[in-house]
């Protein structure tokens, strides 16, 4: 059974001004003159940890993490109500990952994206084809309206009781309507009480869903009152405008990924972001391929997961 790499300290790091008053964090991992890889993390909101290196052989790979605007250590925070969103959204994010390409001195690179990471994945490459050397994904979205409403309204079918104390922290009349417009609003409502209120709800139906395990517990993040409203605001930010993309262009689009390889992993009981979806992405893309992990859910952290996503880096480092 493979193992995940030591947790290694970043030979270099830095903030990238990258322009609206926003400077970006990253870090490089691994070795300098490795295989260049780019994590893209999940959320929208969450950050970087240095564990995420832990997927990568750290003598073939140069690992490059950095926490998209308003996330991580990146400045300003999304958990400061004045940080304007207008400037964060999803064609910044990808504006931000080309700075920092050239930053760094690098001319192509492998993506590695999980959940929201894998649709910020996807619509890199279509947009910067013949800057991507390769692309793996874990727990596969692309960001339709249809993921949008599985997921804060479907999903309640499997969780009943969640979803309804989720559905109880809007207004009444918003109830039957568009939670995450809904939520949206809340996140942004001058009085911080009503603010933390709405985070701890969307942060709770998050978990509720994240994992199949019984057992497993949520990392010490989510306790971290600022870490869970800049999770919340951002999230609810991009879902409440389809992430900036037209409904359905990463699946139109996947044509253009024709000639860069790719490795999907996928739980095959994955609640929040259902198998459909991976599997629509792969019959479009020429040379991508799917993995699906039986019994497994959307959490990486889950051993079959972690398995399949650790064969997938070194199948690439070959």
């Amino acid at each position: 059974m493979r193992e995940l790499y030591p947790e290694t300290e970043p030979y270099d790091h830095g903030m990238l001004d990258v322009g609206d008053g926003n400077r970006v964090h990253w870090e490089v991992h691994g070795n300098p003159a490795g295989r260049p890889a780019v994590v893209l993390h999940g959320g929208p909101g969450t950050g970087c940890t240095p564990g995420m290196c832990r997927y990568f052989d750290p003598d073939a790979y140069r690992v490059v993490l950095f926490d998209q605007r308003g996330s991580g250590r990146s400045t300003p925070h999304a958990s400061d109500p004045s940080a304007n969103l207008a400037v964060n959204t999803t064609h910044h994010l990808l504006a931000d990952m080309e700075r920092l390409r050239e930053h760094l001195g690098i001319d192509r690179w492998l993506l590695f994206g999980g959940s929201w990471g894998s649709t910020l994945g996807l619509a890199y490459a279509q947009r910067h084809p013949r800057r991507v050397t390769g692309i793996v994904l874990v727990a596969v979205t692309t960001t339709r309206q249809e993921e949008i409403d599985w997921l804060y309204h479907g999903l309640g079918r499997l969780f009943p009781e969640e979803w309804e104390r989720f559905r109880a922290g809007v207004p009444a009349a918003e109830r039957n309507g568009d939670l995450v417009a809904a939520y949206h609003r809340l996140l942004n409502d001058p009085d911080p009480a009503v603010r933390e209120q709405a985070a701890r709800a969307c942060c709770d139906w998050e978990l509720a869903a994240s994992t199949l395990d019984p057992h497993d517990q949520p990392g010490p993040q989510w306790a971290d009152p600022a870490w869970r409203m800049a999770f919340a605001r951002l999230t609810a930010h991009y879902f409440s405008h389809g992430a900036w993309l037209e409904d359905g262009e990463l699946l139109r689009g996947a044509g253009k990924l024709a000639g860069i390889p790719g490795v999907m992993v996928h739980g095959r009981l994955d609640l929040s972001a259902p198998l459909i979806t991976a599997w629509e992405v792969a019959r479009a893309w020429p040379g991508g391929e799917l993995v699906i992990v039986p019994g497994a859910g959307h959490s990486i952290r889950d051993r079959a997961m972690t398995e399949a996503t650790l064969a997938a880096t070194e199948q690439f480092a070959a």
